[in-house]
This record gives C-alpha cells, structure tokens and sequence, in this order.
C-alpha cells in the first residue's frame, strides 16, 4: 500500500491491484491546468509500468467534482498558436494515453464532470457515477467548443443526434440521463461509490493481466479498422493468447473445478 503527500496535485493509492489516482485541486473543483495534467501523466505511467497494478482509477478529490472542466482564467489568458502548442498539446497526450492503456481504466465520477471532466471520462474504459453527478460538454456558452478529444470522442460514443445537442446548446446532464444514453455504466448512491467501485476493480484485477492487455489492444487497434481487418486482426491476437500460461491455467481450472491462478505468463 502506498499514498502520495498531501500537497501533490495527483493523490495515488495502491492496494490489492488497484491504483487509485485522485486529481486533488478540490478549492478549484479539481480544475485541470498544465501542472496537474503533467503531474497526471506522470502517476498514470507510474501505474501502468508497476507490476502489482492490474486496473488504474481516476477520481476527484472532495464531495462537489470529479473535474469541473479546465482553468477558464488561464484559457482566456492565451492566444491560439499558444494554446495549441503547450496545454492543447499536453492534454491530448495526456488523455490519449490513458485512452490506449494497456491495463483497464475506471472513472469513479463523485461530482461535477464537466467540460475537460467529461472528456477524461471518454477516456477511460468503464464508467462508474455518484447520483449527484453532473456531465456535459459547456464550453459553447463560453464562446469555444470541446478541444480535448470531445468533439471526436463524443459522438462517437453516444448518438451522434444527442452528442451535437449537448454540444450545441452546452447542457448538463444527470447521472441518470447519462446512464440512459449509455455514456456511463453504472450510478450509484454518493457513499456507495468507492464500494462499487472497488468491486467492480477487482473483479478486473482477479483476471489475466496479459489477457487484458490483449485484449484492451484488440479492441482498442479493432474499433479503427475496417470489420475484415478487424476480425483478422482479433484472430491473431486470440492466437497470442493460446501461446499464454494463463490461458492453459484458466481451461484446466475450469476443467478441474477450481479457482484459476493468473500470473501474467
């Protein structure tokens, strides 16, 4: 088990395969600027080159946000050659990693995910969200639209209908109406969501680590190729599995009525 200090930006946890990393800028609703986007990306490869970690989550600190969006005072403060070559250029590294991880990601969504929120929520993988949850992409009632992937991302997640009303008009959404689009998977009550989702981490964390990185892989390379590339590229990597150990481990402890033992092999 291990905790980052107080101070730092990005608050990391680590237990029973489980990374847990908390954007901690609660006086500023967990805002994202360039030191806690870098601070991110750095806690985020931590994670993902630590053994021990099988499933990464991303919360926010305190009750109000997950991530109430980006720094509108530091926006209004650049121009557009600026913006697209430094915080532009981070945020979308930053988020396309964690978009193309290797090892599973969850969004423990406690609060306001808004603007940039909702954006590193189309993100990660699966999606789990407290009741009091608010989402949407506003940035058109501030004269600018999505520029960190939720253009693209949105619509290609949702339908697209839905995704260029909440982008045109700039509306939250609740939780519940999240979860009815099929933007979330699961919501929950506020003090129920750690519980939910550690359940569901490690349910994740009990698998084949190597599985799930091929996995991940194959649908991740899959979803942008055409459907005939796609299930050839799915039929080589299912025979990358075969050559596993845990592969083998899983079918013989099916067979042997038994709990199977994964190691990564």
């Amino acid at each position: 088990m291990s905790n980052a200090p107080e101070s730092n930006s990005i608050l990391q946890h680590i237990e029973a395969g489980q990374a847990w990393l908390t954007i901690n800028r609660p006086t500023t609703l967990n805002a994202l600027d360039i030191p806690t986007l870098l601070e991110l990306e750095r806690a985020f490869a931590a994670a993902e080159e630590n053994p021990e970690v099988r499933v990464i989550v991303i919360t926010g600190a305190g009750e109000r946000a997950f991530v109430a969006g980006g720094d509108i005072a530091d926006l209004d403060s650049r121009a557009g050659l600026q913006h697209y070559q430094e915080f532009a250029e981070i945020i979308h590294r930053v988020f396309r990693r964690i978009e193309t991880s290797d090892k599973p990601t969850i969004a423990a969504v406690n609060g306001w995910a808004l603007g940039g929120g909702t954006e590193i929520l189309l993100c990660t993988d699966i999606r789990i969200v407290s009741e009091k949850a608010r989402l949407g992409l506003p940035e058109i009632t501030l004269g600018l639209f999505p520029g960190a992937g939720g253009t693209q991302r949105f619509i290609r997640q949702i339908p697209p209908c839905k995704a260029k009303e909440l982008m045109f008009t700039g509306d939250q959404i609740t939780a519940a109406e999240a979860l009815a689009i099929g933007l979330v998977n699961h919501v929950v009550p506020a003090d129920q969501l750690v519980a939910k989702t550690r359940e569901i981490a490690a349910k994740i964390a009990h698998k084949s680590p190597l599985v799930l990185k091929l996995l991940k892989r194959t649908l991740t390379h899959g979803a942008d190729m055409p459907m005939p590339a796609a299930l050839a590229y799915e039929q080589a990597m299912i025979g990358l599995v075969l050559d596993t150990r845990d592969a083998h481990e899983g079918c013989q402890a099916f067979l042997g009525k038994r709990p199977a033992t994964f190691k990564g092999e």
